[in-house]
């Protein structure tokens, strides 16, 4: 993937390793969601250490309400929720029901594999990592024929 001149969001950005490893292969900038006072002064820490603060935005915000307010657009939105999280769903809706994301954008989640999300609209692919699974969504797809979007709960 070519993050050349990317715009990058990171929700539930813990220490940022997905937000800073962006900004290394050529993203222009990132937006790192937290609330979490330990997760943002490390954020800080490393923006600094790294001289990078001029592209790193960094927002103390309930990642669902900071999706929810946001106004700005990014090309690929980064979601690290903890894996006990249970609104994987209601999030992928309201990212694809915003602004949020660009119309060529892709959203990444990461989270358990127990999880699956084949059945959600704009579902493009996963990966496996062991038992952690990312999986990806686009608004491509969703024009692609895919259809989906059956209004239930997450289930392990």
């Amino acid at each position: 993937m070519d993050l050349v001149g990317t715009k990058i969001l990171d929700l539930f950005a813990g220490f940022g390793s997905l937000g800073y490893e962006a900004l290394s292969r050529g993203a222009s900038e990132v937006c790192f969601v937290d609330r979490s006072v330990r997760s943002l002064k490390s954020l800080r820490g490393t923006a600094e250490e790294l001289d990078v603060t001029s592209r790193v935005r960094i927002v103390k915000m309930d990642v669902v309400q900071f999706v929810k307010s946001e106004k700005n657009t990014y090309d690929l939105v980064f979601c690290d929720p903890p894996y006990n999280w249970r609104g994987y769903r209601s999030m992928i809706r309201e990212i694809f029901r915003s602004s949020l994301l660009a119309e060529n954008g892709m959203l990444l989640i990461e989270h358990s594999n127990r999880y699956v999300f084949e059945d959600e609209q704009h579902y493009a692919f996963h990966k496996d990592y062991g038992m952690t699974r990312v999986s990806f969504f686009s608004f491509a797809d969703s024009m692609n024929g895919r259809s989906g979007g059956h209004a239930k709960e997450d289930t392990l």
